[in-house]
Formats: C-alpha cells, sequence, structure tokens
C-alpha cells in the first residue's frame, strides 16, 4: 500500500513511517520539512498522489483553546479536502481517550478534530490512545531548573512504538469508525513517571482539574492493553 503519514517526522509519526517501511509499504511524510503544510495546504495535493491511505499524528504543543481548536480544525478541513481530490479511500486518526470527559483546551481542539473527521467524506478509523510514557519526559524538559511540576492525573501510559504498531495495523485494513481504544499495562500517576526519570529533581503535583484527578483520561470500556511497561520503557531509554 501506499500510506501517507501527516506528521511524519513527530514523536510518534516517526514511528510509524519506520514500521510502516518495515511492513512494506511506500510511504510519504507530510511535514513542514518535507515542502508540505497542513495549515495552508500548500503541497498537500502533490504529495497525496496514489495514496492508499493517510495515517493523522500531526500535533500542535498549546494549552489554549483557541490555539488547539484553530489548529486540529484548519489541518483536518485541508488534509480531508486533499483527501478527496487525490481519491484517498481511508483516514486513519489518532486521538486520546477520554477528551469527551475532559474540558483542557488543548483536548476541545481534539474534539473538534473527531468530529470533522467522523463526518467527513473519507472513511475514517478513530483510535483513542491513553498518554505515552514519552509524555512523562516531555513534562520534565517542560520546566528548567530542579524543581518539576506534575498534573495530578492518573494514566495507564502505552508506549509509542506500540500505537505506531496499532496504527499501522489499523491502516491496513478497511476503515472501522471508532476502533476499540489503546492503553498501556498498569495504572500509574504522572508524578510517579516523572520522579522515576527526574534523577533527584524536586516533583510536585498540581492539580488540573477533578476529571483528570479521578481517572478521566483512563479507559472506562473495552480496550487493547498494551504490553511495555513505563518502567521497562525506561530501562531502555
Amino acid at each position: 500500500m501506499k500510506m501517507a503519514v501527516a506528521g511524519g517526522t513527530g514523536c510518534v509519526g516517526k514511528l510509524v513511517v519506520e514500521q510502516a517501511r518495515e511492513r512494506g509499504h511506500e510511504v510519504v511524510v507530510i511535514s513542514r520539512s518535507g515542502g508540505v503544510d497542513l495549515m495552508t495546504g500548500a503541497g498537500l495535493d502533490d504529495a497525496l498522489r496514489g495514496v492508499d491511505v493517510v495515517i493523522d499524528v500531526a500535533n500542535v504543543s498549546t494549552l489554549s483553546r483557541k490555539a488547539s481548536v484553530a489548529f486540529f480544525e484548519t489541518e483536518t478541513r485541508n488534509l480531508l479536502a486533499a483527501e478527496q481530490r487525490a481519491g484517498v479511500g481511508h483516514h486513519v486518526l489518532l486521538s486520546i481517550v477520554g477528551i469527551d470527559r475532559v474540558d483542557s483546551g488543548y483536548y476541545l481542539g481534539k474534539r473538534r478534530q473527531e468530529e470533522l473527521a467522523l463526518a467527513g467524506p473519507i472513511p475514517v478509523t478513530l483510535l483513542r490512545v491513553t498518554q505515552f510514557h514519552e509524555f512523562a519526559a516531555q513534562m520534565l524538559d517542560k520546566v528548567p531548573g530542579p524543581v518539576k511540576v506534575a498534573p495530578l492525573m492518573k494514566s495507564r501510559p502505552v508506549a509509542a512504538s506500540e500505537v505506531a504498531t496499532e496504527l499501522v495495523r489499523l491502516a491496513e485494513g478497511p476503515a472501522q469508525g471508532r476502533a476499540t481504544e489503546l492503553a498501556g499495562p498498569e495504572v500509574l500517576t504522572m508524578a510517579s513517571m516523572m520522579r522515576r526519570l527526574a534523577k533527584g529533581k524536586l516533583v510536585l503535583t498540581v492539580p488540573v482539574g477533578k476529571a483528570m484527578a479521578n481517572g478521566g483520561v483512563l479507559p472506562t470500556g473495552d480496550f487493547h492493553r498494551g504490553k511495555i511497561t513505563f518502567e521497562q520503557w525506561a530501562k531502555s531509554r
């Protein structure tokens, strides 16, 4: 198959590209560094020529509702319109477990993205996953200095490599709407994960809302369980 990966240079995107190529697929990487701009649509028509399926893992780092909605709405509209022009038959979207229960600014943007994809012109598969193991390391890097801040939340962290595997598997099959969610093998707090990686730095917890603190980002129904624990991932870094 010919697959295009939107956001193919990011944390998950690089793994999706790598695994898709290992499975024998032709892969097009959609990124600004490759001359394709999801926000303006520049280069999309050329990039999607002959593509069978698009895997969208494009992302923006923001806590702002306005910025999140603007990004995900714009890139999704541009991507779906270009896919329709190119005759793409399947759109696979990466999303997050619990975004309909947590009213953070970033999650509101992802909600809007889901709405557009599910109502769009291309058959879609939507995969919600829990936070990546890598998220704890990203949180540590956000604030310089010896004191770090962890959101008060419980998660079932999952390895980004397992997310990539599931996305490629879904892309190889027919569109199925909402796919079974993917979560990690254990429930952990973000603070405990950050402390495991902090190497002596002080990690403080801060509340970020009742929903997150009470398990709002944990799966509530059936889900596929990842195998790689946070400890296994941390040891292999």
